[in-house]
C-alpha cells in the first residue's frame, strides 16, 4: 500500500519541528548551520526561522560584523533559542515532602521551594492544597506568572497511567498520593504530566545521569522502599495502569522479602544485630542506640571499613543481586542504577551484589552502578520531563501561535 503524501500544512509543521529541535540545543546559529544540520532548502530555512522569531521562540542576534566577528561580504544573520520565552515546573511530591522547581525551557532552575508535610496527614484535600501552595511559592520566588508556564510535571509514589491517574489500592494509598493532580493543575497549566517517582528517576538518569546513551536500563530508587523506572528499547515503560515494574511483586520472590529499600534493610539488619549482640566488638554500631541507627549510618560506616557494617552491607548486596537478577531477566537491561539519596553510600552493597549477580542471571549480567544525582533525582527528572513535554507541545500553545 502506498504511503499518503504529506500535505503542505504537515510539511510546514515538520519543518518547524525540525528547526526548533535544532535551535533548542544549539548556541547562536545561522541559516547555514540549520541547513547543514536539518537539510532544508535555504528559502524554507529562512522562512521557518523568521516564523519562529515571530512566534517568540527564537531571537535574532546582532550579525557577525556587529558582534565583532568580521568577514568580507554581507554578514550572516544570527539567531538563538529563547529559553526564557516560557517556563516549566517540576514537582517531587513525596509522601513526607514536596519540592517544586521552576526552570526555563532548557531546564535551568530559577527557583526551588520545599515543603515538609506530615506523612500521616495525607488526605486528598490537604495534599492538593500543599502541592498548589509549593508550586505557587516557587513561581513567586522565580518572578514567573502562571501564564508563562508551558508545562508542569509531578512525580508521585504511586503507579500512574497515561491519563495521569492512579489505580485503586488496598487502603487507597496510591490515590491519596495522586489525588487528582492532573485535574488540579490542568486548570491553568497548558501541558501537565503526572509520573511515578521512579519513572522520573529514570528520566533524570537518561537525561543527565548514569544512563546517558543507554536504551535499556533500570533506575532503582532504593531508600525506604524499592521503586523502579524501566527503560526498554529507548522508551520508558508504563503499563496499562502505570504499574510496569511495580515492586510489590518482590513480596513473592524468595530471598527478597518484599519491596523494602536498601537503606531500610541495612538499618533493620543493624538494629537486629545490635539487639542480638552479634555485632563484632570493633564495630562502631555497638556504640549506638537502636534509635540512632538508620540505613545511611550503616552504609557510611561500611564505606569506612567498619567490620560489622560491612557484614550487613554484604547481606543487603546479596538481596540487591536477586532484585537485579529478576529485573535483568525480565527486561534484559544493560545497566541497573541504584538511585536516590542512598546511592551515596551504596558502594559496598553494590560490590557485594556484583559478586553475587552472575549466579542469578542466565542473560549477560547488567552493570550495577551508583547514581550521582543524589536525593534530588525525582526533582531533576520532573524538570527534565516537563522540558520534554514542552518541546513536544510548545508550538501548539496559544502563547506561541503564529501571527499570520
Amino acid at each position: 500500500m502506498s504511503q499518503p503524501l504529506l500535505t503542505p500544512t504537515a510539511l510546514r509543521r515538520a519543518s518547524l519541528d525540525a528547526v526548533l529541535a535544532f535551535a533548542w540545543d544549539a548556541e547562536a546559529f545561522t541559516a547555514s548551520d540549520v541547513i547543514e544540520e536539518v537539510g532544508l532548502t535555504r528559502s524554507t530555512t529562512i522562512d521557518v526561522v523568521d516564523e519562529l522569531v515571530g512566534r517568540g521562540l527564537l531571537a535574532e542576534l546582532p550579525n557577525a560584523r556587529a558582534a565583532g566577528d568580521y568577514r568580507k561580504g554581507r554578514p550572516a544573520r544570527r539567531f538563538a533559542f529563547r529559553p526564557e520565552s516560557a517556563y516549566v515546573v517540576g514537582v517531587d511530591a513525596g509522601r513526607a515532602h514536596l519540592t517544586a522547581t521552576v526552570a526555563d525551557l532548557r531546564g535551568d532552575a530559577r527557583a526551588v521551594r520545599h515543603l515538609d508535610v506530615d506523612p500521616e496527614q495525607d488526605s486528598p484535600g490537604a495534599r492538593r492544597r500543599d502541592a498548589g501552595r509549593v508550586v505557587d511559592d516557587a513561581l513567586a520566588a522565580a518572578g514567573v506568572d502562571r501564564s508563562s508556564v508551558a508545562a508542569l510535571c509531578i512525580g508521585v509514589p504511586a503507579p500512574v497511567d497515561g491519563d495521569g491517574l492512579s489505580p485503586s489500592h488496598r487502603d487507597d494509598f496510591w490515590r491519596r498520593m495522586n489525588p487528582g493532580f492532573a485535574e488540579l493543575f490542568s486548570q491553568w497549566a497548558p501541558i501537565v504530566r503526572i509520573e511515578n517517582d521512579a519513572s522520573l528517576a529514570a528520566v533524570a538518569e537518561r537525561s543527565v545521569g548514569a544512563a546517558v546513551g543507554y536504551d535499556d536500563f533500570v533506575a532503582l530508587l532504593a531508600g525506604e522502599r524499592l521503586g523502579a523506572g524501566v527503560w526498554v528499547d529507548g522508551r520508558l515503560l508504563r503499563g496499562a495502569h502505570g504499574g510496569a515494574a511495580e515492586m510489590v511483586a518482590f513480596d513473592h520472590v524468595s530471598g527478597v522479602r518484599g519491596a523494602w529499600g536498601l537503606g531500610y534493610r541495612a538499618g533493620d539488619l543493624a538494629r537486629k544485630a545490635l539487639e542480638e549482640e552479634s555485632l563484632p566488638s570493633s564495630s562502631a554500631l555497638r556504640e549506638l542506640g537502636a534509635a540512632e541507627i538508620d540505613g545511611r549510618t550503616v552504609l557510611t560506616l561500611a564505606s569506612q571499613g567498619d567490620v560489622g557494617a560491612l557484614a550487613i552491607a554484604q547481606q543487603v548486596g546479596e538481596t540487591l543481586a536477586v532484585v537485579a537478577g529478576v529485573l535483568g531477566s525480565l527486561f534484559d537491561s544493560r545497566r541497573i542504577i541504584v538511585s536516590g539519596a542512598v546511592a551515596e553510600g551504596a558502594g559496598p552493597v553494590i560490590d557485594a551484589a556484583v559478586a553475587a549477580l552472575p549466579r542469578e542471571l542466565d542473560l549477560p549480567a547488567p552493570d550495577i552502578v551508583a547514581s550521582t544525582l543524589g536525593g534530588d533525582i525525582v526533582s531533576i527528572g520532573a524538570v527534565c520531563a516537563a522540558v520534554g513535554a514542552a518541546r513536544e507541545g510548545v508550538l501548539d500553545l496559544p502563547a506561541f501561535a503564529t501571527s499570520a
